[in-house]
């Protein structure tokens, strides 16, 4: 078995106790909610990514427009998502590898070179769009220049990776907590905003898109829903968390781990069908043009008073901070399943913040920085998606666990929908017109 990132860290205290427990689970000595907390961990980290200030945008701009009429666009892309990561995460705990690990056990040596520069880009691509979201949050909060929200943000993120020496367990309470601050956040807001939640429940279930503007904002926000970083990290994340060698051990831990994407990424989903409902709530009705995290934040204090535009920015600090430490994260396993190598950590967070620097220095706005990264990521997500379908529909990787027809044909459907929504998408920001969307 080659060499994992997972396996590089020495294991901690609360991480051994942890795959003492995750043992005791797999022996039938624990069972409940006490089973259920030391299984948990790899989804909520890879849930980040679908609550990253990415998403802030493009959530804003939607229910600013249209209201509650894009949310059931949220729920179809989170059902893809559930899909995805609970694939990622079987891979992981099948194989004991990580995607890019396999994809170099098992495909052309020029062909995983090129996998591996497209997928760091990605990587590095997400990782400063994140940087920048969490910058954001918090040069507003505090009201510091972007530059030196920049440079504080990049220290703060570099403090949450160290914790990672330690094991995998501290990490992922960190990254657990922040995520609970981000969804308190936007339960708090819930209960500030005006919402419709009669209206916001048929639109939840019942699709419709008003016109052809509609549908750019639906491919934006499905489109950029699956990240290629995500797909990668949760089968790092689970592949050697706790070593086994039965099929029976697999099966326990696999279905824990598809509870956990559940829970995980519904809440995620949740989370951003809040910012929807509070943006429709804010913005719907005088200020449906809001369509930048800035505009917002400034439209919000006079709209709701200073403790909701607070709240607001507290959980894009949360979102941007995690969310960039988790892409750095990502991007160190990315380079060492492809090519086997390994940088430390804090040159690797000096890489990404040298272009967002640059980019802030040129005077690029930051929201259309945050759009074009999501093109490039457009371009990228076919690597990862395709490869994963790939390498879990085979039975000579994957053994019993290999993927079933019916889940097989959801996940290729779900492929060609995600792919189609981000060529529309691509096609888009570049200005070339798309048949039947006007």
């Amino acid at each position: 078995m080659t060499d994992t990132l997972v396996d590089a860290r020495p294991i901690s205290g609360s991480s051994s106790r942890t795959q003492r427990a995750i043992r005791e689970v797999l022996d039938g000595r624990r069972r409940g909610l006490r089973a259920f907390l030391p299984m948990a961990g790899p989804a909520v980290i890879a849930s980040i990514a679908y609550i990253d200030p990415g998403n802030y945008a493009t959530n804003i701009q939607a229910g600013a427009k249209y209201g509650y009429g894009l949310l059931w666009v949220v729920v179809l892309a989170n059902l893809i998502a559930m899909l995805f990561q609970a694939l990622s995460a079987k891979l992981g705990i099948v194989t004991g590898r990580n995607l890019a690990e396999v994809c170099r056990e098992q495909l052309p040596r020029p062909l995983v070179i090129g996998m591996w520069i497209v997928s760091e880009i990605a990587a590095m691509t997400t990782d400063l769009a994140e940087f920048l979201g969490g910058a954001i949050g918090l040069s507003l909060l505090f009201h510091l220049p972007l530059f030196w929200g920049m440079v504080v943000t990049g220290i703060v993120t570099y403090g949450l990776l160290t914790f990672e020496r330690h094991g995998f367990r501290p990490l992922e309470l960190i990254i657990g907590a922040l995520v609970a601050i981000i969804s308190l956040c936007y339960l708090i807001e819930m209960f500030i905003v005006p919402v419709d939640w009669a209206s916001a429940a048929y639109h939840t279930v019942m699709p419709q898109l008003q016109n052809a503007a509609a549908i750019t904002i639906a491919v934006g926000i499905i489109g950029a829903t699956v990240m290629p970083h995500a797909i990668y990290l949760h089968s790092g994340l689970t592949q050697a968390r706790m070593p086994v060698e039965t099929d029976a051990d697999r099966r326990k831990i696999l279905k824990f781990s598809n509870r956990e994407v559940v829970i995980a990424l519904t809440l995620a989903g949740a989370v951003n069908m809040a910012m929807v409902i509070m943006a429709s709530g804010a913005f719907h009705q005088g200020h449906s043009d809001v369509a930048e995290i800035e505009t917002a934040y400034h439209t919000l204090t006079p709209l709701l008073g200073a403790g909701a535009a607070t709240i607001f920015l507290i959980s894009l600090l949360a979102s941007g901070v995690s969310s960039s430490a988790v892409g750095t994260m990502a991007g160190q396993m990315i380079m060492q399943g492809f090519v086997g190598f390994r940088i430390p950590v804090l040159i690797r967070r000096l890489v990404t913040m040298i272009p967002a620097f640059v980019v802030v220095g040129l005077g690029v706005n930051s929201t259309n920085a945050l759009i074009i990264s999501q093109v490039v990521l457009s371009l990228a997500l076919p690597v990862p998606m395709i490869a994963l379908l790939i390498f879990t529909q085979r039975r000579d990787i994957m053994g019993n666990f290999a993927n079933g027809l019916v889940v097989q044909i959801a996940a290729w459907v779900g492929t060609a929908l995600v792919l189609s929504l981000n060529i529309i998408l691509l096609l888009q920001t570049f200005g070339i017109p798309v048949p039947l969307l006007g």
